[in-house]
């Protein structure tokens, strides 16, 4: 099996499966409704857990979402310009 090489944030800082990452900026599908951009949107600036890193090197955050009929997630799969390692 081939080993990813380290997955970096925008500053160069190294980031793994478990750390928190700041949402800079998200990819938005020009096809996609007006509600599912919202929340595409109001993801910038939120703080995340990376849930895993595909075979790309993007790092998969979730957001979960109080509805009306319950709960909603959205996730996200950030490149390395659109995220940044939280130190706390």
């Amino acid at each position: 099996m081939q080993e990813l090489a380290t997955l970096t944030d925008k500053h160069g800082d190294p980031v793994s499966i478990g750390d928190e990452v700041r949402v800079l900026s998200v990819s938005l599908d020009g096809d996609m409704e007006d509600d599912e951009r919202e929340m595409f949107e109001f993801m910038i600036g939120a703080i995340c857990e990376i849930e895993r890193i595909d075979s790309t090197g993007r790092a998969w955050v979730t957001m979960w979402w109080s509805c009306g009929d319950g709960n909603a997630t959205t996730s996200v799969g950030l490149e390395r310009h659109q995220m940044e390692l939280v130190r706390r």
